[in-house]
């Protein structure tokens, strides 16, 4: 009987993992909101680390997190790290391009898995009001596509995308 188990359960974990094998190597999340400001309020939210605070919802995760700035004060070159507990992890973050139109972070997570992503703000500007789309892309290394198995990249973040892109359209059209 403890022989059909063990065999059973190998088989599940081979074929979980075989699975996981045919995921794709990398990974693409997006969401949109629209804002009722111009592109000159939204920016100045996302360019600038500082202000991340604001809006990310990911800065609440740990009180306690410790937080350096470095490079430029904002735009190309503002680079941001973080250390927090096991929810907020450890990384950092670095905007190498920056323009009316656009902001590109170079995103490196250390912990909870170490990882290399880039974030894309775009803003597409339309009347009174701008598109902000808010997308992550990177590789999905086999221990990304073993959870992936079981909750999708964009389930997993999604939500997260949906909540900062509310609290950036907040502090945009209260300003």
């Amino acid at each position: 009987m403890f022989t059909k188990i063990a065999i059973g359960v190998v088989v599940v974990i081979a074929a979980i993992l075989g699975y996981a094998a045919t995921k794709p190597d990398t990974f693409t999340v997006s969401r949109t909101a629209t804002v009722n400001a111009p592109p000159e309020k939204i920016v100045p939210l996302l360019a600038d680390f500082h202000r991340w605070q604001v809006w990310s919802p990911w800065e609440k995760l740990d009180p306690a997190m410790q937080r350096t700035h470095s490079g430029a004060p904002s735009g190309k070159g503002a680079a941001y790290a973080w250390s927090g507990n096991s929810k907020a992890g450890e990384g950092r973050m670095e905007i190498v391009d920056s323009s009316n139109s656009r902001v590109t972070i170079k995103l490196d997570f250390v912990k909870p898995f170490a990882s290399s992503n880039v974030a894309e703000f775009t803003l597409q500007p339309h009347g009174n009001a701008t598109d902000v789309t808010w997308t992550m892309r990177g590789p999905s290394l086999f221990m990304t596509k073993v959870m992936t198995v079981f909750v999708s990249m964009d389930r997993m973040i999604g939500k997260d995308f949906e909540a900062g892109l509310n609290n950036i359209k907040a502090a945009a059209e209260k300003s």
